[in-house]
């Protein structure tokens, strides 16, 4: 054997030394980092497990879904009262079946099971379609090819508030929406035309062919309208974010319209409101002198306050909705400035949407996140999930809030909205809107959008009455059997 220590000093080299201590030092690092990472994937896992994962699977498109429901019977969906919206049945062939006790009353916010999906049928499909009942029961039942019964979900939908505005809208095309304004709840949701779901299979070819008809479309998430006069809401509080100093010097010589740069805007029906204030022309929702208020506005600053408001953006909803969209921009002309400002023109908006601005404005300017389903149960009883109220956050100033809350007050006071003053119990309050939506200028779409009470807001409602003429005339009445039956589950 050679000497290695001759060899070397013959080269000129010395032997390698290694530093075992930084050699032990590198290894450890190179450890820890595979278990930090090995740590992350396991929190990933659990958290996609727990949150993401019934969300991809409920995915309509998600093939496992059909695996789901060859081993379980499809949940119960219920009131907030516990009445049963929605179960699963099986017929003397031994097939089963869906059944909606209330037929067509909760349609759209229930929706269907068949034919594809609507609803909290769709929105909470995975949930349905899981079982919580015992391991022991499962795993019988599983041996025996038996299915297991599925989870049920409570909504938050109150059935005497849903029937008030079912029968309200009676036969006009339209919707209905009521929320809790300290926590989000979706009380009611009605949109018509509407279908029986019991009835779904049989009519499915008949109704989905219809498009003209619309009955699928839900009206109250989907259904996008010029807002008219309830837009109001949005041009106020920019004038007064432009011009808080001098709002209450503001004067206006209404003659039934106003022309500016070669566009001429007319006051609903051409009345003539004579001479005007802040606060009575928009109790009396004077179109010429909004269209004078519009020259007054920042163009850039219109907009950022339309998108702080949430249009052209996406809503804080966990169901498919439309996008509310607003084209103001640097470009836009005065007749396009002045369009808008009554909520005419190319601005077009949902009925949720109004509804989600009506209740921030009712709870100082914080918006909650509307939602429509309040806990998943296990069938037999037991929470496997509460939905709890979610903070959004503020969309606009308090002090601005308490402005619109006084002029939206004198609407109903002495304004467009004098058949919401009388009411048994209980103070409302809300903006009026009456819609062109085509070249007959004599036609027009009713709105309403209010909230109660006056001094403590708890419930906000938002009607659209297609076709029905004016909105102080057609949706008030409709908004206030609404605030009526809610009042009355109240005091019960």
């Amino acid at each position: 054997m050679k000497d290695n220590r001759r060899e070397n000093s013959k080269t000129g080299t010395e032997p390698v030394k290694i530093d075992k201590k930084r050699a032990n030092r590198s290894i450890a690092y190179v450890t820890y980092a595979f278990v930090l990472l090995f740590l992350v994937l396991i929190v990933y896992i659990v958290y996609y497990t727990i949150f993401r994962g019934p969300e991809d699977i409920n995915n309509s498109y998600n093939s496992r879904q059909d695996i789901y429901a060859k081993r379980v019977v499809r949940g119960q969906i219920l009131s907030r009262n516990g009445d049963i919206l929605a179960k699963s049945v099986t017929d003397e062939s031994g097939r089963e079946e869906r059944e909606y006790p209330y037929g067509p009353l909760f349609a759209h916010a229930v929706g269907f099971s068949e034919k594809g999906k609507l609803g909290v049928e769709a929105n909470a499909n995975i949930r349905l379609l899981t079982s919580n009942r015992p391991l022991t029961e499962r795993v019988i039942n599983d041996f025996r090819g038996e299915k297991n019964l599925g989870n049920d979900v409570y909504t938050t939908l109150d059935p005497d508030i849903q029937r008030a505005a079912y029968d309200a809208l009676g036969s006009y095309k339209g919707a209905v929406i009521a929320t809790d304004i300290k926590t989000g709840e979706i009380l009611c949701m009605v949109s018509k035309p509407d279908f029986d779901p019991n009835l779904i299979e049989e009519e499915w070819d008949e109704i989905n062919s219809d498009q003209k008809k619309g009955a699928l479309l839900n009206r109250v998430t989907q259904g996008l309208y010029p807002p008219g006069s309830t837009f109001k809401i949005v041009t106020t509080l920019e004038y007064l974010k432009e011009h808080e100093d001098i709002a209450s010097e503001y004067s206006f010589e209404c003659n039934g319209s106003f022309s500016y740069e070669g566009s001429k805007i007319n006051c609903y029906h051409d009345r003539s409101h004579g001479e005007v204030d802040l606060l009575s022309s928009f109790s009396r929702s004077c179109n010429a002198s909004y269209a004078n208020i519009s020259t007054t506005l920042d163009k850039e600053a219109f907009r950022n306050t339309c998108e702080e408001l949430l249009f052209n953006k996406d809503l804080p909803l966990k169901m498919s909705y439309k996008q509310s969209y607003v084209p103001i921009n640097n470009d836009s002309s005065a007749d396009e400035l002045m369009q808008t400002a009554i909520g005419q023109g190319k601005t077009q908006m949902t009925p949720i949407h109004i509804n989600i601005i009506t209740s921030a404005i009712a709870n100082n300017g914080v918006l909650m996140r509307p939602y429509i389903i309040d806990r998943i149960e296990k069938n037999g009883g037991g929470v496997i999930r509460q939905y709890a109220p979610d903070e959004y956050g503020r969309i606009i100033d308090e002090k601005y809030c308490l402005s619109l809350r006084e002029m939206m007050e004198e609407v109903v006071k002495s304004g467009t909205g004098t058949r919401l003053s009388e009411t048994d119990g209980y103070t409302a309050a809300g903006k009026t809107g009456s819609a062109e939506y085509s070249s007959n200028k004599v036609m027009s779409h009713a709105w309403f959008t209010g909230y109660a009470p006056c001094d403590d807001p708890q419930i906000a409602v938002t009607v659209i009455a297609e076709e029905a003429g004016s909105g102080g005339e057609m949706a008030v009445p409709i908004a206030k059997k609404v605030f009526d039956a809610w009042a009355a589950s109240v005091v019960e």
